[in-house]
């Protein structure tokens, strides 16, 4: 195992390792790192991992989940856009052959993700049958939504993402209709997987310490939820389109998002064939009503 690095991410620890680097956090990464051990002990065996998985980390930080996850996966791809963050990870994970260590943004834009990590993911899932991905992450705060987002949208996402990210977005992943954190990314998410929050944790189980709540989610892949969508892309950007102005009634919305292709007695057709209320609001549906509003659009756009 790498020296140095797994069990000791105490907050002493980092701030002698940065100062012997001569470096400190970035806050523009978003860059937060988790100094208690009992926390990242639970997002590690949170993640169930075992020998036929293919880890993906976004955030190397200083390879100590890193460290974790090679020990017990068949390989880890671990992305880090910090050059000097990227150096120091490297140093702790010498000996670590079935890590691939990438020094890049892990996003192309805020809808894909880097060519190169996909590349390396897809290399790593093909060395043997059987092998499958999973998300392991301290997530910076900055990319966690497109991040997920973007892995859920992947022919071959990860069968479970595990990761800390914002208690706001962990609540908002979560969410039930009729809630103020309900939206596009709960049906996106809630449409394909089983989520749940595992913990909490306060501001002070980070250096630097930030200004919010962080909490561990779960998001499991759920082939039969998946299934039911025949163009996720065409969902995705449906679900999106139907939240674009949160307080619109879902007519204008659907009006507004397919205007050269619906117009208003087409909408309310489909609202009533659904029992869709005409002054209904997209945070009042559930994910199956969103479902089967999305799947008679498309249906009536593409006539």
């Amino acid at each position: 195992m790498p020296a140095g690095s797994s069990q000791n991410q105490t907050q002493s620890f980092l701030m002698r390792r940065f100062a012997e680097a001569g470096i400190r956090p970035h806050t523009r990464f978003g860059q937060n790192f988790l100094i208690d051990m009992n926390l990242q002990r639970l997002l590690f065996e949170a993640a169930e991992l075992g020998p036929d998985d293919v880890v993906l980390e976004v955030g190397t930080g200083t390879g100590s989940l890193t460290v974790l996850a090679a020990a017990r996966a068949a390989a880890v791809v671990t992305v880090e856009i910090d050059r000097q963050l990227f150096q120091l990870a490297g140093e702790e994970l010498l000996g670590a052959d079935n890590v691939t260590m990438l020094q890049c943004d892990a996003l192309k834009n805020k809808n894909r993700l880097s060519p190169e990590l996909l590349e390396t993911l897809d290399r790593e899932l093909n060395v043997a049958p059987g092998r499958r991905l999973k998300l392991l992450s301290n997530l910076p705060y900055n990319v966690a939504t497109p991040v997920l987002s973007n892995l859920l949208a992947l022919e071959r996402p990860p069968e479970l993402m595990t990761a800390t990210i914002q208690k706001e977005l962990a609540e908002r992943i979560v969410a039930r209709p009729g809630t103020k954190d309900y939206g596009a990314l709960s049906i996106w998410m809630q449409s394909q997987c089983r989520v749940e929050i595992v913990r909490v944790m306060p501001p002070a189980a980070f250096w630097p310490r930030p200004k919010v709540s962080s909490a561990i989610v779960r998001i499991r892949l759920d082939g039969r939820l998946r299934e039911r969508i025949a163009d996720r892309d065409f969902f995705h950007s449906f679900v999106r389109g139907m939240f674009f102005h949160r307080r619109k009634f879902l007519r204008s919305e659907l009006l507004a998002a397919f205007k050269k292709q619906l117009d208003k007695p087409r909408v309310d057709r489909i609202l009533d064939r659904i029992g869709i209320d005409r002054t209904a609001r997209a945070e009042q549906l559930d994910v199956e009503t969103m479902l089967a509003l999305c799947r008679a659009v498309r249906a009536e756009v593409a006539d």
